[in-house]
């Protein structure tokens, strides 16, 4: 039986691979039936050409020439907008890769939850601005959530999740990042360019800037919590330079099961296109002799206090987890257009994080998802608003 399959966030990385994948390792099991992208309308074209969607989305309206002249003639129809890329999540398939980026994503990956289907989650920030009510609709609707971020896809294929008072902690692995062995004063003038060039992982701009900040590794702690319904006491992180092993599991009898492999985020996107079987891939296959060894270290809180802003946001609940990945995704911006200094990233996000504590409903949970969406938009602007002044 073919599988229907839509991808959000076609054109980033996370989308080229899945689509790499289907084509080199099982064209006649899939069929992509949707895709969508923001901004990058050639390659969106470039990419309905070669695979024949019945519906391409393109979420920024200044490039849709671009994407109309390429397919005309064609039978592929077009949607221009955020409606469009709405549209897209609910467009009718088996399997729904969540790519799209940042808080962007929350509403066309809610469309594709409320279909039932099966959901791969690349975009974190989905469970980090509404956690609960994502969770909610997932469970209301029956639709299989298949983590397809690398640590937590790895939880997943090693969590026993019927005996969950069988397991004693979670543990997220980190690379690290580029400035692992920075001192705090070298942290005062890292470059853009710096910040982009991650040792380990080929990752899109934004998921760069926050693995250097070892920002990407507190929105992952949330992400698990809501995922694996874990506190944030039971949930720890470890630096793990070569990423070989992508995340364990300890239990209550002392065993660690860990989940490993070449760091290719080809695997876990394999594992939830194929849930429940396995597709064969070309990752690399490890050398355990070539590896030679493995290294673990405790994050350094003082160099990436990004870490402790997370984890502060996931036990207050309420609006601070949204308010944190808001102003987080402004400060980054503001940095790859460097108009903010590296050392300034977190200080920024602090700042916003401290204007919202004082409201009474801080720690009051979201009821709704336009809740969620407000808090969000005020968050940013108070972020633009420091921007330049931290």
């Amino acid at each position: 039986m073919v599988k229907r399959v839509t991808i959000l966030g076609s054109t980033g990385s996370i989308g080229e691979s899945t689509l790499s994948l289907i084509r080199d390792s099982a064209p006649d099991a899939y069929k992509i039936v949707c895709l969508s992208a923001y901004t990058n309308a050639r390659e969106l074209a470039k990419q309905a050409l070669a695979f024949r969607p019945e519906f391409v989305a393109l979420g920024n309206p200044a490039n849709q020439d671009i994407l109309k002249d390429a397919l005309a003639g064609t039978s592929i129809k077009i949607g221009i907008g955020r409606e469009a890329v709405i549209a897209a999540g609910a467009w009718p398939s088996d399997f729904i890769m969540a790519a799209i980026v940042g808080a962007a994503g929350l509403v066309p990956t809610l469309a594709a939850v409320e279909q039932g289907a099966s959901v791969g989650l690349a975009n974190k920030e989905c469970l980090v601005c509404a956690g609960d009510l994502f969770m909610d609709a997932v469970a209301r609707t029956g639709t299989t959530l298949l983590p397809v971020d690398s640590e937590h896809n790895a939880i997943f294929q090693v969590l026993n999740t019927e005996r969950p008072k069988e397991v004693r902690r979670l543990i997220l692995t980190a690379s690290g990042g580029p400035f692992r062995e920075f001192t705090v004063e070298q942290l005062q003038s890292v470059t853009r360019e710096q910040a982009l060039n991650h040792p380990v992982w080929d990752m899109g701009a934004k998921i760069s800037i926050d693995s250097a900040t070892l920002m990407n590794k507190g929105l992952e702690l949330i992400e698990a919590s809501y995922l694996f319904v874990r506190p944030s006491a039971e949930i720890d992180i470890i630096v793990h330079p070569e990423s070989i092993i992508h995340s364990m599991v300890e239990y209550v009898d002392g065993s660690v099961l860990a989940q490993m492999g070449s760091p290719d985020m080809r695997t876990p996107i394999a594992y939830a296109l194929a849930w429940p079987e396995r597709m064969e891939t070309s990752v690399k296959q490890l050398d355990f002799a070539e590896v030679g060894k493995l290294e673990f270290y405790p994050p350094d809180a003082e160099k990436f206090p990004a870490l402790r802003l997370a984890r502060a946001a996931l036990e207050a609940g309420g609006m601070a987890p949204t308010v944190l990945n808001a102003a987080n995704e402004v400060a980054v911006d503001a940095f790859l257009q460097e108009k903010l200094d590296f050392s300034a990233l977190t200080k920024c996000i602090e700042s916003v994080m401290n204007h919202f504590k004082s409201e009474k409903s801080f720690a009051t949970p979201l009821g709704t998802i336009k809740d969620v969406l407000d808090i969000d938009e005020r968050a940013r602007i108070i972020a633009r608003d420091r921007v330049g002044k931290v």
